[in-house]
């Protein structure tokens, strides 16, 4: 593609270099250096509860990671955060908190440090969904289980704020009132209050929690159904900041054409978009038969040489598009590794954490031509202009360095050295 697509994700800034007493840093060589993406690239985290904590498997057993595990999440969160910016953490109920009153915070709390203390921006998935749901909600009447989700959400947002300050609300809403595989507590309260009476209510308790948090609704279902039940909760004054779009593409690449028509239709809302949860196999494609991706249950599914090289081209190609788009604001590779969710090779590492060809064709990309590093030299007044992809950045002059944003709200700034 070409590097014209992208401009729309630069900034052009003036930097005025000054010495401690106020006078300008006149003739020198300034190395400039980005250290994050204002655009969020991201993947499932989900490693880190264990990595953070020590504590591996259910929380309640205490079981401390050996060394050899340690290593090796270790060294797998290295990698994927090394490219990426962006992490995923899990909030599914029945397995934050499968016995009612003792929620998994601590090991929570401990991943979303992990990554804030790298500068890694975390969102919490999902604060409401009839799957994963918990078993003993199922102990109380409608009225009841609505209120203790409610008192779930307060509870967590409140206690997460400035750990994990982005969240999916509520989880794939279209099919949530007629859901029939099974009996469970949330369809059976979408059914009491309809898609956009159980939207508005989770919502609400979400932003009084932290008015400041960024608030997704997330759906798998990108037909006109979504949109109309976006639309009804807009007309109704829900406050959703992002759409969130899944696509799983178990049963193969949805293609440019695809992408761009779901991104045409759901841009027109005027809110950000956010593909949430991004997969693409580097193995033999599921059957195209599958209604729903769960039911395909195979014993082994490994990768292969020729699937990674089509992983890679695909991933490619699909980054480029999103990352074009302007309404498009993160992506996310769900499965961190190969083998995660239904055995899918959908990773960018495989299950020995050796990188893909995805890996390193996207690392090409999203810290190589994406990314700005430059040197610049300073005038007499100890200026120099800029212009770089939006995010964090590092000034050095000498032994000497500083932090600052280019995000295109400022023109210009000042740099005290």
């Amino acid at each position: 593609m070409d590097a014209k697509a992208f401009e729309h994700r630069k900034s052009r800034i003036k930097l005025s270099f000054l010495q401690a007493d106020g006078s300008p840093i006149a003739n020198q060589v300034v190395k400039i250096n980005q250290t994050k993406h204002q655009f969020l690239f991201g993947s499932g985290g989900f490693d880190a509860v264990e990595y953070a904590s020590g504590i591996a498997g259910n929380p309640s057993s205490g079981e401390p990671l050996s060394n050899e595990q340690k290593d090796m999440l270790g060294d797998r969160l290295e990698k994927l955060f090394k490219l990426w910016n962006y992490a995923t953490l899990p909030f599914y109920l029945g397995r934050y908190e499968p016995e009612e009153g003792k929620p998994d915070e601590a090991r929570l709390q401990s991943a979303g440090k992990y990554f804030n203390d790298r500068n890694i921006t975390v969102k919490g998935h999902p604060l409401c969904w009839h799957t994963a749901w918990a078993p003993w909600l199922m102990e109380y009447s409608n009225e009841e289980i609505l209120q203790k989700q409610l008192d779930r959400i307060t509870r967590d947002v409140t206690a997460f704020k400035g750990n994990v300050d982005m969240w999916d609300v509520i989880n794939e809403v279209v099919i949530m009132p007629i859901f029939d595989k099974y009996d469970n507590a949330i369809t059976r309260v979408c059914k009491d209050l309809g898609r956009v009476g159980i939207i508005r209510e989770v919502f609400a308790a979400a932003k009084k929690a932290n008015p400041d948090s960024t608030l997704l609704l997330n759906d798998f279902n990108t037909s006109i159904n979504y949109e109309i039940l976006i639309d009804g909760c807009l007309s109704s004054g829900i406050p959703i900041d992002v759409l969130g779009i899944q696509s799983h593409q178990h049963q193969g690449y949805w293609g440019a054409e695809k992408l761009h028509e779901v991104l045409d239709r759901f841009s027109h809302f005027g809110l950000p978009l956010h593909f949430t949860e991004n997969t693409l196999i580097s193995g033999d494609i599921m059957p195209a038969h599958i209604t729903d991706l769960n039911d395909w249950q195979v014993p082994e599914w490994p990768t292969t040489p020729e699937g990674e090289e089509r992983q890679a081209k695909e991933m490619v190609e699909m980054y480029e598009i999103l990352f074009a788009h302007p309404s498009v604001e993160a992506v996310t590779n769900w499965d961190a590794v190969d083998g995660r969710w239904l055995g899918a090779p959908s990773g960018l590492l495989r299950k020995d954490n050796s990188t893909k060809p995805s890996y390193d064709a996207l690392m090409k990309k999203v810290r190589g031509e994406w990314w700005t590093t430059t040197e610049l030299c300073t005038n007499a007044a100890g200026e120099v202009e800029l212009c770089g992809f939006r995010g964090d950045y590092s000034a050095a002059i000498g032994d000497s360095s500083a932090s600052f944003v280019l995000d295109g709200k400022e023109s210009q700034t000042t740099i005290k050295l």
